[in-house]
């Protein structure tokens, strides 16, 4: 086929794919979807993050002819949306400061390997896009894999899954820089960037990400409010008499790349005690259809979730030991809602300041323990039982005799896949440009 040939048809699924994810949102926020367009045309990475509907189709269109995901493994769960800017700092419910995997929206149950392979691309590409050689990326790529195999034997081996945790005690390295830094910052900075005083007590500042609720909206918001709390577990509950005091709630804009055109709030409850540095800030945003979701049998698990908010809720639980205290969920108007804290202690992992080989073995070695992690938390132990059996040991199953292989076949699948969305990449800047992505660039 000419080169001109399958680049038009690669532009043309490219275009399909984003236009079925994303359609109802761009009619419901154009603006928000130009913005995330514009970012997305920015570098290969940045399109790489926005376009996890775009792995999905292609992952799920190839065949599993090596059956390394068997015995179970080929039905987990999985993140659905791992790259290597979703990591960072969290205060988990045990009031320690974590470095963990993050951002759950995308959680769904699938193979194993596909998490695998959406890291080892995205680690390619943010490498290649610091230059570093092809044999560079090679060993970073196998070192990931194995230190994530090498958790997994931990994990056969030991009674528990989750005695593995990245504190202020056990990190090191760029880690250990973002935990410092979350550990530096205080709940009073971020309530005063997003909060002003009025009659001695706080409610939302008045910017261009805020929008006052009408009456009949303000209540649909607050009555969801209350709905959600019964979704938090008991184990986890604060004292109802004064914890969970509404104090104002706002419409909200500017989570982020992946929340463009779904509709947010943010709540602000009396928090821990009277004092004022203590209020909290929650966020309400509505849960998004998992891009994995379009491209396999969703029958069994859609039936396991009220709706989206559930599920990502559900999921999140699963996969992280120690969630947030506040998770929850909720709807309005039958769709589903995710509420978590806008915690003041979350520092996203900097990339821009890891650009040696060395400072990026160091950190890869961790994020494949972690990676391996959440995998292994989610089976039989977790509060689920979507997924009842050990994980780990299906993992291993899968593998046995085998790791070197598969090790060489993820090196190899992660570089050739970066090199196709760095293709894709300029695909879709074209698209865009001239109008067929279903919004106009200007």
């Amino acid at each position: 086929m000419a080169a001109g040939k399958q680049e038009s048809d690669r532009t043309t699924v490219i275009v399909e794919v984003l236009r079925d994810a994303f359609a109802p949102l761009m009619r419901a926020d154009p603006a928000a979807f130009r913005a995330k367009y514009r970012k997305m045309a920015r570098d290969p990475h940045a399109f790489y993050r926005g376009t996890a509907c775009l792995f999905c189709h292609d992952v799920t269109s190839e065949p599993d002819p090596h059956g390394w995901a068997q015995h179970g493994s080929e039905r987990i769960w999985i993140h659905g949306d791992l790259h290597v800017e979703n990591f960072g700092t969290y205060l988990n419910s045990d009031g320690r400061l974590v470095f963990d995997i993050n951002d759950f929206d995308e959680a769904y149950v699938g193979r194993f390997t596909w998490d695998l392979q959406r890291f080892a691309a995205s680690l390619a590409l943010v490498a290649w896009q610091k230059a570093l050689p092809e044999d560079a990326i090679r060993k970073l790529v196998a070192r990931y894999v194995r230190s994530y195999l090498a958790q997994v034997n931990h994990y056969v081996a030991s009674d528990t899954d989750d005695d593995f945790e990245l504190t202020l005690d056990t990190a090191e390295g760029p880690v250990l820089v973002a935990l410092e830094e979350a550990r530096a910052m205080r709940r009073a900075d971020l309530l005063d960037s997003m909060t002003l005083m009025q009659r001695g007590s706080r409610s939302f500042s008045d910017d261009a990400s805020t929008r006052r609720l009408p009456r009949e909206e303000r209540a649909e918001v607050v009555a969801a409010f209350r709905a959600y709390l019964d979704t938090i577990p008991e184990s986890k509950r604060f004292d109802r008499a004064l914890f969970y005091e509404l104090r104002d709630v706002v419409g909200k804009s500017g989570f982020g790349i992946g929340s463009a055109g779904l509709p947010a709030y943010s709540v602000l409850v009396e928090g821990y005690s009277q004092a004022l540095d203590n209020d909290v800030v929650l966020s309400m945003k509505q849960a998004n259809v998992p891009a994995l979701s379009r491209f396999v049998d969703t029958s069994e698990v859609d039936a396991y979730f009220d709706h989206e908010g559930h599920r990502t809720v559900v999921s999140q639980r699963a996969l992280q030991v120690h969630t947030d205290p506040l998770l929850g969920h909720t709807s309005i108007g039958g769709v589903g809602y995710v509420v978590s804290e806008v915690s003041p202690y979350e520092v996203d992992l900097d990339w821009s300041e890891i650009n040696e080989p060395a400072d990026m073995r160091s950190v890869v070695d961790l994020l494949g323990r972690a990676t391996a992690k959440i995998h292994c938390a989610s089976d039989e132990d977790s509060q689920q039982d979507l997924v009842d059996f050990q994980v780990e040991e299906a993992i291993a199953r899968s593998l046995e005799g085998r790791r070197n292989d598969f090790v060489t076949w993820l090196c190899d699948w992660g570089i050739a896949y970066a090199e196709r969305v760095r293709a894709d990449h300029a695909l879709f800047v074209d698209a865009f440009r001239e109008g067929q992505v279903g919004i106009a660039a200007t």
